[in-house]
């Protein structure tokens, strides 16, 4: 497996890993923000990643029947992971901002599903991934992740990550910035906003 200061330089000679003041898809605000497009960009050097973390899922889940990745950024880790574990991996994407199961895909009723994202902040969207599996009458078994920046206070999955690499990064509301981020303009990355 990767060390985290191999993981690290791996997401700054990509510039995955940028710097300033982001508004995230939350919409918490933070000066450090993970783009892993970057970072799959290089296949190469994604692949070292992809197989870490296949890694660590092989250990943690017993029995996978498929895997979820919510659009966008989770198709490609999906694919990935499916790939290195043998797994059928489907993605969900959103309709008038509803996660949705489209291009025939489905979930089987009694199916032990994972959920795979690229990055996890506060688990909005694999808790909107959630809703799917229940509705298929599938069991939800985890979520996975190649980086999880988490905090205690941002988190609203309870039931823990697996991830590559956990990266702590601050975030703040809009009206508690600290005043050197108030100082950098903002930037607001990601793919959940773009009409």
């Amino acid at each position: 497996m990767l060390s985290h200061k191999k993981s690290l330089n791996i997401l700054k000679k990509t510039n995955a890993l940028l710097e300033g003041h982001f508004v995230l898809s939350s919409g918490l605000h933070s000066s450090k923000y993970i783009q892993c497009a970057k970072l799959l960009s290089f296949p190469n050097l994604a692949d070292k990643i992809c197989k870490s973390l296949a890694n660590k899922i092989k250990k943690k889940f017993k029995k996978i029947d498929l895997i979820l990745a919510p659009a966008m950024g989770g198709v490609i880790i999906g694919y990935e992971i499916g790939k290195l574990l043998k797994k059928e991996t489907i993605f969900c994407e959103r309709v008038n901002g509803k996660f949705t199961l489209r291009r025939g895909f489905n979930i089987k009723k009694g199916a032990r599903v994972l959920i795979i994202e690229d990055v996890i902040t506060t688990g909005k969207s694999s808790l909107e991934c959630v809703k799917l599996i229940k509705k298929s009458k599938a069991k939800l078994i985890g979520f996975a992740s190649i980086i999880d920046r988490s905090t205690k206070q941002s988190l609203k999955i309870k039931t823990g990550i697996t991830s590559h690499l956990k990266i702590d990064v601050p975030t703040y509301k809009a009206n508690k910035l600290p005043p050197e981020l108030k100082s950098i303009p903002i930037t607001t990355p990601g793919s959940r906003f773009i009409k």
